[in-house]
């Protein structure tokens, strides 16, 4: 069914704009992902939205605790359609409820904060398994129930008085320095066939306008 939806929708398509998102998908990965609990600043969000589009990271967790994720348009660019955005706000504690589906899933909880256990970032070892980047607000930092399941704590070298960076450029330094580590090395950080599939439908629902009436005659054609 799938197949069949995304070869009508390749149909719909420029040639450049199917060759365009095939190229953008060939670069995409799971193999490390992002989380952010509680950011408040539509700024700051929407920044590190742009940069895990730019850097092929496909899957965004957003945890809403006390604050609500904004976006803002002018800074996305329109970056966050192309990504998934997983949202955790209807439970009593979301963290634990976001920790728990991203082990679920077989990710290590990385902490991005100073800690005495902190690793480097140059010395952050991928090949260990996939990662889950977890990053808190620039005024309080991550929670304690994230700290306490965090599996291993990482940091970025700084060598000015300034404690800490803008989590925006926070999120896009470790990212390039990671991305550029993962697709030099021998780890399988691609999505894989079934993951390719969903997002090339996603996006192609996106870049066609009359998407869902194409849908619609899929499934009442195989329902008759």
């Amino acid at each position: 069914m799938n197949s069949e939806l995304i070869e009508l929708l390749e149909n719909c398509v420029t040639d450049r704009r199917r060759d365009l998102l095939s190229s953008i998908l060939s670069k995409r990965t799971r193999y490390i992902t992002v989380a952010l609990e509680d950011i408040y600043q539509p700024q700051n969000a929407s920044a590190v939205l742009r940069s895990c589009d730019c850097f092929g990271i496909q899957d965004i967790h957003i945890i809403e605790n006390k604050n609500e994720y904004h976006v803002n348009p002018d800074v996305t660019l329109g970056s966050d359609k192309w990504l998934t955005l997983k949202k955790y706000n209807s439970e009593e504690n979301n963290t634990l409820s976001a920790i728990a589906s991203l082990k679920n899933s077989g990710y290590r909880i990385v902490a991005t904060t100073p800690s005495p256990e902190y690793t480097s970032l140059e010395n952050f070892d991928l090949a260990k398994g996939k990662a889950a980047l977890c990053f808190g607000t620039e005024l309080t930092g991550l929670s304690d129930d994230i700290l306490k399941n965090a599996d291993e704590f990482l940091s970025v070298p700084m060598y000015g008085f300034t404690e800490s960076l803008n989590i925006s450029v926070s999120v896009a330094i470790i990212l390039h320095h990671l991305t550029l580590y993962l697709k030099s090395s021998s780890i399988h950080w691609k999505l894989t066939e079934h993951d390719s599939l969903e997002v090339k439908l996603n996006w192609l629902k996106k870049s066609v306008r009359n998407s869902e009436t194409i849908e619609k005659k899929i499934y009442s054609s195989k329902n008759r």
